[in-house]
């Protein structure tokens, strides 16, 4: 474990956890609703600084980021705990995990860019479960991982203040923010959390940072698949973060707590992409579902397919070395290269 940051010691004598919006007090032995950011001796500690829940050598597609390094690796770790309690978690096993003992894997942030380099990865995703409860963790092997000439990848729901976002993201170089839907009434009941947290940390990284960002939406059919909500969703995107930001809307499949609601059908994922385009979103993509025309990248401006891709590979990418379409010479915003 490491002494943790965003912490004060509130009037009562509780230790108060400032980096995420639960502000959880904590008694002496008390652990926050992430489960891994303790009260001990009256001191906030990251108890699971240093352990990993499992490593991977991954596609960046996966993560999912289409318009950063595309057929790269990156080498994915993460470590258990979550500050969000959303039903349908898809690494419920991860994100709810009460026993330490799950996190058998120990490396330090030096050795963790290590094994980035021996895999012959491009960048290191903090993933699995939201980086920002291990921030410390995550952002030590950031800046270890910049040292060796690596990029740094975080996926995660958003959830977090200004000052841990100002600490988290200022040592990324990309991240996927899950939006989860458009309605305050879904984060509430279904997250535990609040939309416009989310909403502010995505105007953070977009607008007063240099973080490639992309957007992932889980389609939940009969939750956030409506038309009325994807057109607000993706208005709300195109107006206030810009046309040219990625949206990834991705197939749901019971999960969790959530067991009783369909996969998300195809159709309804296609329609979705219609509206999200017809809104002025440039770029959306279609995730956990096999769709050609949903996972290629065209030129907004002339329609030349630029980037093919089959599941998580890539098939063909014609893009110039400076992010250019090659037919009429527009410039697509992402970070086509590692320099």
């Amino acid at each position: 474990m490491t002494r943790a940051r965003h912490w004060h010691t509130a009037a009562d004598g509780r230790v108060q956890c400032d980096l995420c919006p639960r502000y959880c007090r904590l008694r002496p032995g008390q652990r926050g609703f992430c489960f891994v950011r303790q009260n001990i001796g009256g001191a906030l500690e990251l108890t699971t600084y240093g352990r990993s829940s499992g490593f991977a050598n991954d596609p960046v597609e996966k993560k999912p980021l289409y318009h950063f390094l595309p057929g790269s690796r990156v080498f994915s770790f993460g470590t258990a705990g979550c500050n969000l309690g959303c039903r349908f978690c898809q690494n419920w096993q991860i994100s709810t995990a009460r026993d330490m003992d799950l996190l058998m894997a120990r490396a330090s942030p030096e050795q963790i860019d290590q094994a980035a380099v021996a895999a012959g990865c491009e960048a290191v995703a903090y993933t699995y479960n939201d980086p920002i409860i291990f921030t410390e963790y995550a952002v030590d092997a950031a800046v270890a991982a910049r040292g060796r000439g690596l990029k740094n990848i975080a996926v995660s729901a958003g959830y977090v203040t200004p000052a841990g976002a100002a600490d988290l993201f200022g040592a990324m170089d990309a991240a996927n923010i899950d939006l989860k839907s458009f309605d305050p009434v879904f984060y509430r009941r279904i997250t535990g959390g609040r939309l416009e947290v989310v909403q502010e940390t995505l105007r953070h990284l977009v607008h007063q940072t240099s973080v490639w960002t992309e957007v992932t939406t889980l389609v939940i059919p009969g939750l956030n698949d409506s038309e009325a909500e994807i057109d607000q969703l993706s208005g709300w995107i195109a107006s206030e973060l810009g046309p040219d930001v990625p949206l990834h809307l991705s197939a749901f499949h019971p999960a969790a707590r959530m067991l009783d609601r369909p996969r998300t059908p195809l159709a309804t994922l296609r329609r979705a992409r219609r509206q999200a385009r017809a809104n002025g979103l440039r770029h959306v993509y279609l995730g956990n579902v096999q769709d050609a025309e949903g996972s290629t990248t065209f030129c907004p401006d002339c329609g030349a397919v630029l980037v093919v891709r089959d599941g998580y590979r890539v098939r063909r990418q014609g893009l110039t070395a400076t992010g250019r379409c090659p037919d009429c010479g527009a410039d697509i915003p992402g970070r086509w290269s590692n320099i």
